[in-house]
């Protein structure tokens, strides 16, 4: 319920932004202070969540060792699937190029990006090995400061491999994070409440200075979004599904439950109890799916990495910044990390993405843009995020031989009958 009427005040917030500024443009604009605030809040999330969520996952799952055979061939189906996600977001942002004629918009309003923080960074890395240089920090907390994102994925490996190789001992140091990851899931909780007015400030601004005519703007980023996601389904986890001997098409059938929570709820969190019930009567032991499935919320959001291939090349484009192939290879590699650390939370993703555009010296007015229509790119995003963790629990229950087919048969024959 609570969700629920978040997604609904998204929705009024929209609506009303958008009429808001085209029937009182003069005052819409002055409606940017929300926006501002929220952007704020979202800034400040970034060093803390990403730090604390990335450690906590690598020193709990990052031990191949205690894995087993089961972690690593886990951990190898999500790179390669991550990997995947991420040729196809670059691949159709360079095809789409959602970025292009928003020109005049990225000078809409930029009071409000000033004021945010958004415009600090102005010029592109001008070489591959500056962005290489640029990867590792020569403080942590000066990494924080800035909010750069790879620095403090490149500080969390390190730390979560000390903590892995010191054992036992470090168990404090674990907990403590481990607390402070659950404090910053809620924590951004809370910070998204504030989407509906940042929403509304960011919509109705660009709505005020601009007209109707950039709402078809937003409407080419939503068909392209939304087209990529959809080939990333219908290839990717179409050929997944069918190395598992199982039909994508039943399994959807099967998880539709929690795919229109996660749709509705614009949060993977939301759908994760009911998917992990269904996933255990579809056949997948329940000693995988308690393991690939709370792995994969941190390893394996499919849609988010691609929604921020996609989104980096579209703020790039706005600003008028060609990526050449070898920068966007590398953006690729750097998503690979950066992605890990998303949680299912409703658009943290934009946390991410803030992080990621810092991290590569391009202007961060792309955040501001999208920020208006985040809701219906993050309702895609996580509903494939959810289809993703539960192909993949199927794929490794198949890799380890011990997918029960019976189990499935029966459970769907049930289905159809009710």
């Amino acid at each position: 319920m609570k969700h629920s009427k978040l997604t609904f005040l998204i929705f009024a917030a929209l609506i009303v932004g958008v009429l808001f500024g085209h029937f009182c443009p003069d005052y819409a604009v002055k409606m940017r202070i929300f926006a501002v605030i929220f952007l704020r809040m979202v800034k400040m999330i970034i060093a803390p969540l990403l730090f604390a969520t990335l450690v906590t996952g690598l020193a709990g799952h990052g031990d191949v060792k205690k894995l087993g055979k089961i972690g690593l061939k886990t951990i190898i189906y999500f790179e390669i699937v991550t990997t995947l996600a991420l040729i196809i977001g670059l691949t159709m942002g360079n095809i789409f190029n959602p970025g292009h004629g928003f020109g005049n918009n990225v000078a809409a309003n930029p009071q409000l990006l000033k004021e945010a923080g958004l415009m600090a960074v102005t010029t592109p890395h001008t070489s591959v090995t500056e962005m290489i240089f640029n990867i590792f920090p020569t403080s942590i907390f000066q990494a924080m400061a800035e909010g750069n994102l790879l620095q403090i994925v490149v500080f969390s490996i390190f730390f979560a491999i000390a903590i892995c190789a010191v054992g036992q001992k470090a168990k404090p140091v674990t907990d403590v994070l481990n607390s402070v990851s659950q404090i910053m899931f809620k924590f951004t909780e809370y910070v998204m409440y504030f989407a509906p007015l940042g929403i509304f400030g960011a919509i109705s601004a660009t709505v005020g200075a601009n007209g109707l005519t950039v709402l078809k703007n937003y409407a080419k980023i939503i068909f392209s979004l939304y087209t990529a996601l959809a080939v990333f389904v219908i290839v990717v986890l179409f050929i997944a599904c069918k190395y598992a001997r199982i039909s994508l098409r039943n399994l959807l059938k099967a998880i539709q439950e929690p795919a229109i929570l996660a749709f509705s709820t614009a949060s993977s969190e939301a759908a994760f109890p009911k998917a992990i019930e269904i996933m255990q009567k579809f056949g997948v032991p329940q000693n995988i799916v308690s393991f690939v499935m709370p792995a994969g919320y941190t390893f394996n959001l499919d849609g988010s990495t691609l929604y921020l291939a996609m989104a980096v090349i579209f703020s790039s484009q706005i600003c008028g910044i060609n990526l050449g192939i070898e920068q966007q290879i590398l953006m690729m590699l750097a998503l690979m990390l950066t992605s890990k650390g998303i949680a299912g939370v409703p658009r943290v993703s934009l946390v991410v993405l803030a992080g990621t555009l810092a991290s590569f010296n391009i202007p961060l007015i792309g955040v501001a843009i999208l920020l208006g229509i985040d809701q219906i790119l993050d309702m895609g995003r996580t509903t494939v995020n959810l289809i993703g963790n539960c192909v993949a629990t199927v794929v490794i229950a198949k890799w380890e031989n011990s997918f029960d087919y019976d189990k499935m048969n029966l459970f769907m024959k049930d289905f159809e009958e009710n």
